[in-house]
């Protein structure tokens, strides 16, 4: 597994954030302990985590809405600004739009406020392209809830920011916008804007982020791409469709795991657990219609650390 460091070194210092030793706390309790991060330019970055780990007190750190107790917080080289730096832009989990303010001049009033003043044209092509051109003139009021989280994203990337920070973006999006949106994000990156996001949806995780960082209980305990964080756990998982039940397998020698996804169930071995002795059981109970051996999905580690099955002091990738 890449260190931070190693990070650093291969791309010439050129990274769009770095964490040193950050720690934040509210009153006696520790939001964030001792955080190193490194997130390179023009990546696409995930941050995930279970609810209260930290990961939004990180992100707001990051744009300086709050300050750390301890350790050092650059952006884009740079250790001292404000929050309204007109470098980055801002997706945050809880909406703000101005409900009363028509869709078009409220777009227009952010590029504003982030240094863009002739921005009516760019306004107007975010608009067309995300269906909303029709909405231009209504009230924010008015619009669905998914045409609200189009706006907000809008306003969030219209002044071509950076450094881009999207808290949940893909929340409450139907398929069809979610692919709008993620075909946004793939651009912003692809003319040089660092994103990061953070997501609970693991499978957005795996297809979009250069890099994954998952932060639990204040520390991180992940940090890499996904193949070097599912190496770290090998090729426990075996994906099954077979004639028996989840009790059936369950009762396997060196099964340590079932989950049953309908379809297909998912057994986890324990470890120096026999992969073939396992074959040779089901095959004993019944039909075998598919036998895989896998590494676990990130949804799959995820719950293995929040759920603290293999969480240690310190461990994981980059701890």
């Amino acid at each position: 597994m890449a260190s931070s460091t190693v990070k650093t070194e291969r791309l010439g210092g050129m990274n769009a954030v770095e964490l040193e030793k950050v720690t934040k706390r509210f009153g006696t309790h520790v939001a964030v302990d001792s955080l190193d991060l490194v997130v390179p330019k023009g990546t696409i970055y995930g941050f995930i985590g279970p609810n209260g780990s930290g990961k939004t007190t990180t992100l707001r750190m990051i744009l300086r809405i709050f300050h750390p107790d301890e350790g050092r917080i650059r952006v884009m080289g740079i250790e001292r600004g404000s929050a309204a730096d007109n470098q980055v832009g801002y997706l945050p989990e809880e909406r703000g739009l101005y409900r009363k303010m028509r869709v078009r001049e409220q777009l227009q009033f952010y590029a504003a406020l982030k240094g863009l003043r002739r921005n009516r044209k760019v306004v107007d092509e975010w608009l067309e392209r995300f269906g909303l051109a029709e909405w231009a003139d209504k009230k924010v009021e008015v619009l669905s809830k998914g045409m609200s989280q189009k706006v907000q994203f809008i306003a969030a990337v219209v002044s071509r920011p950076v450094l881009v920070i999207l808290d949940e973006p893909f929340s409450g999006l139907d398929p069809v916008n979610m692919e709008a949106l993620k075909d946004a994000v793939i651009e912003l990156r692809r003319n040089g804007s660092t994103i990061i996001f953070s997501t609970h949806d693991m499978e957005i995780a795996e297809r979009m982020c250069d890099t994954i960082f998952m932060i639990f209980q204040g520390r991180k305990v992940l940090d890499g791409t996904l193949a070097e964080i599912q190496a770290q756990y090998g090729e426990d998982v075996i994906r099954v469709r077979a004639a028996a039940t989840e009790k059936d397998l369950a009762k396997i020698q060196g099964v340590a795991r079932v989950n049953d996804y309908g379809q297909t169930m998912e057994l986890r071995m324990e470890k120096e657990a026999d992969s073939q002795q396992i074959l040779r059981e089901l095959t004993a109970i019944g039909r075998v219609e598919r036998f895989e051996l896998a590494r676990p999905a990130l949804h799959d580690i995820f719950v293995r650390i929040a759920g603290q099955e293999d969480h240690r002091e310190g461990g994981g990738a980059n701890a």
